[in-house]
């Protein structure tokens, strides 16, 4: 198993927060080849506004294990984690982050800063973006064209139930 088959897991995941409302990104916890957690985000659901899919299969992965900390796991996400994320993932001494797609506004890995490069931080993790960049692109982009066809068709007095 390699990047692209965690990855692909993470995906599906993602798929069922969007089936779920929630903005679709998935992650996966992984060491020595085997899934020890999992999450997709569900802030909405779970009035959590921490409840992002890194934190979810982090929290899932160190109750799983019986540790905080997570040595020698990589984590793998579709979408670059944010600061919140990315401090999550070196307290939790994740080895190996692998996302999928990066994020302009406000991802901390390498489009609007560098957290994980961070001096000030007693630990480092590798990281590795664009792995199955087009498909974590395309779930969140075909979620929020779907979100932005159902306003407009609220604005027009559309319900989509209308028969042709």
């Amino acid at each position: 198993m390699n990047d692209e088959f965690w990855m692909n897991r993470a995906l599906a995941l993602a798929k069922s927060a969007a089936d779920e409302g929630e903005v679709p990104v998935g992650a996966v916890v992984v060491r020595d080849n085997c899934e020890i957690g999992a999450g997709y985000n569900a802030p909405i659901s779970g009035c959590d506004p921490t409840a992002h899919a890194e934190i979810m299969a982090l929290r899932d992965a160190a109750w799983r294990v019986g540790n905080y900390r997570l040595p020698g796991a990589t984590l793998y996400v579709t979408l670059e984690p944010c600061t919140m994320c990315a401090g999550a993932i070196i307290h939790s001494r994740v080895s190996r982050l692998v996302y999928g797609a990066c994020e302009p506004k406000a991802g901390a890995v390498i489009s609007t800063r560098r957290t994980l490069e961070e001096e000030a931080f007693n630990w480092r993790v590798e990281a590795i973006g664009g792995v199955l960049e087009h498909p974590c692109s395309e779930v969140i982009s075909d979620f929020f064209a779907a979100r932005r066809e159902q306003i407009r068709r609220r604005r027009h007095g559309h319900s989509g139930n209308e028969q042709e």
